[in-house]
This record gives C-alpha cells, structure tokens and sequence, in this order.
C-alpha cells in the first residue's frame, strides 16, 4: 500500500503512478570491466550510456537507487532555452562570442531533447511554451529587454512579451505582472524520459546496474558493496548526490531538495493555455496542468539531503499567494527531488583526473542541459572536446570549508535570499 503524508497526499510521485518502469536491472555483484563507467542513471548518465553504446563503447551504468530516482525523474518537467543565466547576463560576463556559443548548445540541448522522444521516448509527450513571469513590477521590464534582444542579437523569434494584463490572462494569476513566453521552449513527463533513454540505452548495448551504491573508487576503479567495475574511463554522473565520491566535485555542486505537489482533479483549469509556468523569485515557483486535469505544481526548497516530514505545507503557501482559490485544495501526490545548484549557477562540468569526467551542477535547467551533458560528455570521452570545453569554461567556484561549513552556508545564504522573496525587496 501506498504511504501517506501527513495530509493524505501519496507519498510517490505522480510520474512514478503515471509511468512503466523499465528492467528492473540487476545490482552489480562480483568483479566486471568496461570501456566506460558511468555513475548516476539519470539524465546525464542515460544519455551518455546511449551515445557511448550507439558508438560501440562497451559502457556500464552503476545506480544506486532505480533509473530515474534523482532530480531527473522528479523535477518540473520543464525545458527551457538557454543556460541558467539569461544571454544578457552571459554576454556582460563572458563577451558575445562566448554567450553565443553558449546559447547554440542550448539551442542544441533542446533539439536533443526533442530527437530522443521521438526516437525512444514518445509519452513523454513534448508540448510547446513556457510563460516567465514577474511577481514584482520591477521584474517586468529585464524581462521584455530580453524579448527584444533574443531575435535581434540571436535570431531567436519565439519569446512574446506580455504586459499585465496579458500575463495575467494568460496564466489565471491576479498577482502576476508582466513576462513573456517562450514558444520554443517546452514540458514534458521527465521520468516516462528517463525510462526511455534507459531501455535505449540498454538496447544499444550498455548494461545497467540498479541498486549498486558506488562506495569508493580508486581512479577509475569503482567499488560497491558486493562488487567492483574495473573501467578504463569514468564519468561521475551523480549531480547532487556526489557525496564523498569526489569532493573537487562536492565542493562545487551543492545538493538543495525542490518540492513538488499535484492536485486532485480539478472541475475547472486555473488556466486554458497547455503551458508551463515559472515565476522570477530566488525560490522559484513552477507549475502546469497535466494529465486527468490535474495542476502540478513546484515550490520551496529546503537543503542538504533530508525531506521535510510534510511536504504538501512546502508547496501550500506559494501555491495560495499564486491561486487563493486553490488554497484548500487536495494534494493526491506530493514528493521532493534533490538537485545540485553551484553557487554561481552555471553547470559544473569538468574533467577532474586522469581519465575521469564529471558533468552536473545544472541549477535547475536540467531537463535539456543535463540531456546534452550526457551527449557532450561522452564525445568528450572519445576524444572529442570541443562542446564540453566550452561548459566546461564556465565559472563554478568552490564553497570552501568542508562539507560542515557548505552544509551551515547554503542554507543561511538560501535563507537571506528566500526572505528577500517574502519582503519583495
């Protein structure tokens, strides 16, 4: 039987309710080699299996949990444009050619994502556009500087501005704004993804190993509890799970938990449009309608790599400032998912020893970064570096201290920011 939270909500996700799991796939007992470990079956780790596979590399994929268990199989289901800063901002930092190099791989990162459903993942159901929106007049105007600079400056023609009351129209919020959408964005079911890259990547030849907590390495030697995969090559793929694994890593990429509620069936949309939602504070709100007229909907953080006991209060609040209608409404699922930020919100991806790459720190932008992370990645193994050089030129610093000092730091500094949100300063 299903286990309940505090307020009746099923304590699974409704993507694991909506969703057919692939294998199960066997723990890793004993000795085994490979070309290529790979460690974390999420996006990144699934989508690097795949390519290596598909190139003939003999690749193994250890898991500690299930296929899809990280934030890869829990988050919003968004696939943005971009990197996590916006072009305006990664011009000023890293000069036009650079922004535009990185703004082509997430162009990039989203036509990969949109090629994989289609080739292996077809329920997971792409649909077009996500609405930004400012819950602040002052947050109105950066974003409709960037509708008028993506297709002057990039070509890019899929952003509308909307003033209040078009945002407001648009997304069936009286506390909203102003914003735009990003038609050429999108949302999707995350884990009915994962699960396909998965079974792809299995069919093309790797081997995954669920269950298996890699315990320690020595190199590109991976131990677990009953075994060890001897490899010639290793990506840690773990995003914010790294733990001790590698601490240059863990001292860049920072585990933070998002919460996520879905509703009951709902007699009447807040909203018509089939589009995703994100709003413009620190702690980020984010939400859509899914299937059986249903509102998902994300919001709250909390830090390290502990649940709160009830997570439906998490996601309550600003679903109540957002909705008051909704404010008493009925959560039939509510879950958390553990991501890995970096304190300057770029993606983290680096080769930290000899033969040995790490890709994640995704802040949040995962769905399409993490997706060409693990492509980007795995070319990077086989010799060709040039995509994974350019992330890989992106400022990540580290949160010195030890893992004491970052787990006290994190969360004061998260605070000060999630209280600024609260103050609408």
């Amino acid at each position: 039987m299903t286990p309940l939270h505090a307020n009746g909500a099923r304590a699974g996700s409704w993507y694991e309710a909506t969703s057919e799991a692939p294998g199960p796939y066997p723990p890793l007992a004993g000795e085994a080699t490979a070309d290529v470990a790979i460690v974390g079956a999420g996006f990144t780790g699934l989508a690097a299996a795949l390519a290596l596979a598909e190139a003939g590399v003999d690749v193994a994929v250890l898991e500690a949990h299930r296929v899809g268990f990280g934030a890869s199989g829990r988050n919003g289901g968004q696939v943005a444009s971009g990197q996590r800063h916006d072009q305006i901002s990664l011009e000023a930092e890293y000069g036009a050619a650079n922004a535009r190099a990185l703004w082509d791989l997430g162009e990039a990162a989203k036509a990969e994502v949109r090629r994989l459903i289609a080739a292996h993942a077809p329920d997971a159901g792409w649909r077009d556009g996500i609405a930004y929106v400012a819950r602040r007049e002052k947050g109105v105007a950066p974003l409709q500087t960037l509708a008028d600079h993506m297709p002057r400056t990039y070509g890019y023609g899929g952003i509308e501005a909307l003033d209040r009351q078009a945002a407001r129209a648009l997304v069936g919020s009286e506390v909203v704004e102003g914003g735009i959408v990003d038609w050429g964005s999108g949302h999707i079911h995350p884990l009915r993804f994962a699960y396909g890259l998965a079974r792809a990547a299995v069919a093309a030849g790797a081997r995954i190993y669920e269950g298996t907590e890699v315990t320690g390495r020595a190199g590109t030697i991976l131990r677990a509890k009953n075994g060890a995969l001897h490899a010639q090559r290793l990506l840690l793929a773990t995003n914010g799970y790294i733990g001790a694994l590698e601490p240059s890593v863990a001292a860049r990429v920072l585990p933070i938990n998002s919460f996520v509620a879905v509703t009951e069936p709902l007699p009447e949309r807040p909203f018509e449009q089939d589009i995703a939602v994100a709003d413009d504070r620190f702690v980020v709100s984010y939400w859509r309608m899914v299937e059986g007229n249903r509102l998902l909907f994300g919001g709250g953080e909390s830090y390290g790599l502990r649940f709160p006991a009830e997570i439906g209060a998490k996601v309550r609040r600003p679903l109540a400032e957002l909705y008051p209608a909704l404010k008493d409404v009925a959560f039939d699922y509510a879950w958390g998912g553990t991501l890995g930020i970096t304190w300057s919100r770029h993606p983290m991806f680096a080769r930290v020893d000899e033969g040995v790459w790490s890709a994640g720190g995704y802040s949040g932008q995962g769905v399409a970064l993490a997706t060409l992370g693990g492509r980007i990645a795995a070319e990077a193994i086989i010799g060709e570096t040039a995509r994974f050089d350019v992330m890989a030129g992106l400022s990540t610093p580290t949160v010195r201290g030890g893992p004491l000092v970052r787990r006290a730091l994190v969360p004061l500094a998260m605070r000060f920011y999630a209280m600024r949100d609260r103050l609408g300063v």
